[in-house]
């Protein structure tokens, strides 16, 4: 087992000794060392070459945000964020500078770091061997965007019906930039509805749609209960909650299904993908991007089963090839492409 090294950005002391120990204690993982704020992680990367990074965001002197900004210009290297606000815009801004995942600090007064355990060493496993060039993709492609402005109508008119009514993105790990960098690019009279599964926390859901809602020509919103599924809007999934569709006279409206501790992934993009499957039959285009598991496998493999069209990212661009790779190995996918093909795709198949 390859040793991983790992350095812990916080300028608490509470924060930073809690961290070392539990990662300290886990095989496999050492702490090489500690920073208090940008400054002193910067130092300590070029001196100990670390393998991980846990950051925290809120730090005096150089905060996280410029600290990441550094490291993926000059050394990346896999970053989880530790963010003590669980409803903080930030943690979807530092997502967007490169960082791989976040964890949300328990907060409240019963609330202990050792709760953190099980899932940060998970998690650094699990992301200690990122290849950084394809989260430098991203980000790249997400600056591109932010320079470009919000994506125009299309330059010329459209002849006859949309191929597809519904276009339903499932994403995990990574998913946040790769999801920006296409809702960001489809014009505003893209001619489907968009529905989006990402596994993500609550709260967290909301502020994401919101970022995507101001940098994208349309419109975004976490989807509510009721909420009506329209041409060129796009709704989010929920945290903590699966997105289902349920058609009423003239029109589709949303469903939202509380998930239960049992429940693997949540939003779950199989429960998505198969009611937009079961909604729209064949008028469905369906996009599985970079995550671990297999979540969106099944939901695919429906879309395509009844007539929809399927695609996924691929190995070149996606940052975890776990939920690309299961649809594809089940034969449910009909094209795979890299991310920054995908958008200039789902419009071309839109029509």
């Amino acid at each position: 087992m390859k040793n991983i090294r790992v350095l812990v950005v916080d300028d608490s002391a509470y924060n930073r000794d809690a961290m070392s120990g539990m990662l300290g204690s886990a095989p496999g993982i050492t702490v090489v060392g500690t920073a208090v704020d940008g400054e002193e992680a910067i130092e300590k990367v070029v001196r100990l070459k670390p393998d991980f990074i846990t950051l925290d965001l809120e730090m005096p002197r150089m905060d996280g945000f410029t600290f990441l900004r550094w490291l993926m210009r000059s050394m990346p290297i896999p970053v989880i964020v530790v963010s003590s606000k669980a409803d903080d815009k930030s943690v979807i801004r530092a997502l967007e500078f490169g960082a791989v995942d976040f964890m949300p600090k328990p907060i409240g007064p019963d609330a202990s770091l050792d709760d953190l355990k099980t899932e940060l060493v998970k998690k650094v496993r699990a992301f200690a061997d990122t290849e950084m060039a394809k989260v430098s993709s991203s980000v790249a492609l997400i600056e591109e965007a932010a320079r470009q402005g919000p994506a125009p109508r299309k330059s010329h008119k459209r002849t006859g019906e949309p191929n597809f009514d519904m276009l339903a993105i499932g994403a995990s790990t990574g998913g946040p930039p790769a999801i920006q960098a296409i809702i960001t690019k489809l014009p505003r009279d893209f001619p489907a509805a968009v529905v989006v599964a990402q596994h993500m926390p609550p709260k967290f859901t909301r502020f994401f749609a919101e970022r995507l809602d101001k940098l994208s020509a349309l419109d975004v919103k976490e989807a509510e209960d009721g909420d009506l599924v329209l041409t060129g809007r796009v709704l989010v999934s929920p945290g903590g909650h699966h997105m289902t569709f349920e058609r009423g006279k003239g029109a589709v409206k949303v469903v939202l299904q509380k998930a239960v501790p049992k429940d693997r992934y949540t939003p779950s993009v199989d429960v998505m993908m198969r009611s937009a499957a079961m909604n729209y039959s064949g008028r469905v285009l369906g996009v599985i991007l970079t995550g671990m598991g297999n979540d969106g496998k099944d939901g695919m493999g429906l879309i395509k089963g009844m007539g929809g069209r399927t695609l996924a990212e691929s190995p070149e661009t996606a940052v975890i090839y776990g939920m690309p790779k299961e649809a594809v190995m089940a034969g449910t996918v009909d094209r795979v492409l890299p991310l920054d093909k995908m958008a200039a795709e789902i419009i071309t198949e839109c029509g």
